[in-house]
């Protein structure tokens, strides 16, 4: 019986892994004077600047206006934060993260028609706080047409199209560049998501839409942009805009045939190949949230130990004034000191990252939208936390307790996986999100490798926010030896690996 070849998204993650008697051999110099702007520029079109609508505190009665919303909720999701001077000139920080500093994401505002926004298409340009308008025709219908009619899109008049540039990450990155794109996405996607709580909105995420439609309604040039999201913006102040929770996630079709793939022509391919075609009607029709939730954990690990997460909720203060000047803080950490953490801290980052319903009195939503969290699971190292052993674990977040699957101090094998980096060994907690890749291909086809990154992207996000409001540092790294994780840290051989995110004390530079 002939063997079943890998899906293309299997391919691509076995092609792009790093093995340490390999990864040497490819590393090469990069082209500095090629080196991509983060910055879309555009030769015409009509701003409207968003700076004089900053404010720190945010009036969220029903009088609140657009314009202080909409310049709250930019600000926060991926405006400029933090400005280094370098030898090449001024480098910009942003408020969410990106792999190398490189932000391949573009946003794009849709606009139905409202007091502030006339109906047309605008990019947030992040250099100076500002929506340019680029295009000024009605598209709605166009967009709801793309999407297969979902039906957030009905009521909003609202909507922000996520776009990647994949150049700017493949500049550095090469194929693997795909993962760290989507990964940033969920990084951004987590702050859309934060930030419309308290600009009153609710964002709907939705990853299943026909990509040509909406790349040709955005006028992208497709051989260096494409979309990879779409967000309706609800709000919240109008009745007719408070909807319930729907599915995000699409699948797409499943490609087994696919020829021999020249390094560097990987990305691209395994892209194309995650698209959803304008054949409508193929595409199933959207379910409620409420017919997707999982009821158990994937792991019970027999007689192993197990510690409960029962914690009381972070307060991110009034009118979520702390969880605002936490995400415009918020700093990759460099270096960590090797020293402990404290288990109540711990247990509060995985608080806010998995409990979301914890926080529902603090007026965040319990039910953020993402793709499908069935499919993630986390695994937590534990190298440096008072008053729990040292190993590690399983997190299991509808018991809420994490289950010990091995005994021992991971100090060296986390600095060997993750590259030789001094975070993964210096940190006190390092936490690995997985997935079942086959598993999850056969549910929602080779697109899913999108979903899965983006999700634990977006978990990610949440892992950074919780820690630099409890004073710690918090560092994500996309790049490690992905067979020995599993082999060296007892996960089940079935799990990849999609992302880590390290925690620990930070080392004052």
């Amino acid at each position: 019986m002939a063997e079943v070849r890998q899906s293309i998204a299997q391919y691509y993650h076995e092609q792009t892994k790093y093995d340490p008697d390999t990864i040497h051999s490819k590393n090469r110099q990069l082209d500095w004077e090629d080196q991509p702007v983060p910055f879309k520029d555009y030769k015409f079109g009509t701003a409207i600047d968003l700076k004089p609508y900053l404010k720190e505190k945010i009036n969220q009665q029903q009088d609140s206006p657009e314009a202080e919303n909409l310049s709250n909720l930019f600000i926060c999701s991926y405006g400029l934060t933090g400005k280094i001077l370098t030898i090449t000139g001024n480098y910009y920080l942003r408020a969410s993260p990106s792999a190398g500093g490189l932000y391949p994401a573009e946003i794009y505002l849709i606009s139905r028609g409202t007091p502030l926004l006339p109906t047309g298409l605008y990019n947030y340009q992040a250099k100076n706080h500002s929506l340019l308008k680029f295009w000024d025709n009605r598209i709605w219908p166009e967009l709801q047409d793309a999407c297969f009619w979902h039906p957030a899109l009905e009521n909003t008049k609202l909507a922000l199209a996520i776009t990647a540039i994949f150049h700017r990450s493949a500049w550095r990155y090469e194929d693997r560049a795909y993962r760290r794109i989507f990964l940033d996405t969920g990084h951004l996607l987590g702050n859309i998501e934060l930030a419309s709580s308290f600009c009153n909105y609710r964002a709907h995420l939705i990853g299943g839409f026909n990509d040509d439609a909406v790349n040709q309604m955005l006028y992208l040039d497709t051989q260096q942009e494409q979309t990879i999201a779409i967000v309706a913006l609800a709000d919240v102040l109008d009745l007719e805009q408070n909807l319930p929770s729907w599915q995000a996630a699409l699948p797409s079709d499943i490609h087994t045939d696919y020829p021999v793939i020249p390094d560097g022509e990987l990305l691209k391919y395994l892209h194309d190949a995650t698209h959803i075609n304008s054949d409508s009607s193929k595409v199933p029709a959207w379910k409620t949230r409420e017919t997707l939730e999982h009821s158990e954990d994937k792991y019970n690990f027999p007689f192993c130990t197990k510690v409960s997460t029962v914690v009381p909720p972070i307060s991110w203060g009034k009118n979520l004034q702390v969880l605002r000047k936490t995400i415009l803080k918020r700093r990759s950490t460099r270096s960590y000191t090797g020293e402990p953490i404290v288990l109540s801290e711990l247990l509060a980052v995985l608080d806010f990252t998995y409990q979301p319903h914890h926080y529902t009195n603090q007026q965040l939503n319990r039910n953020p939208d993402y793709f499908d969290l069935g499919l993630i699971e986390t695994f937590v190292v534990v190298s440096g936390v008072n008053d729990l052993e040292e190993g590690c674990y399983y997190y299991a977040p509808i018991a809420q307790e994490l289950r010990q699957v091995r005994f021992k101090n991971f100090r060296e094998e986390l600095h060997f996986l993750c590259l030789g980096q001094e975070l993964g060994r210096d940190a006190a907690v390092v936490l690995f999100h997985t997935a079942d890749l086959k598993k999850a291909v056969d549910k929602y086809g080779d697109r899913v490798y999108r979903y899965l990154h983006t999700d634990a992207g977006h978990l990610g996000q949440r892992v950074n926010l919780a820690a630099i409001h409890l004073g710690l540092g918090v560092s994500g790294i996309g790049g490690f030896f992905d067979d020995y994780v599993n082999e060296v840290l007892g996960i089940p051989v079935d799990e990849a690996v999609i992302y880590i995110t390290t925690l620990g004390r930070p080392r004052l530079e």
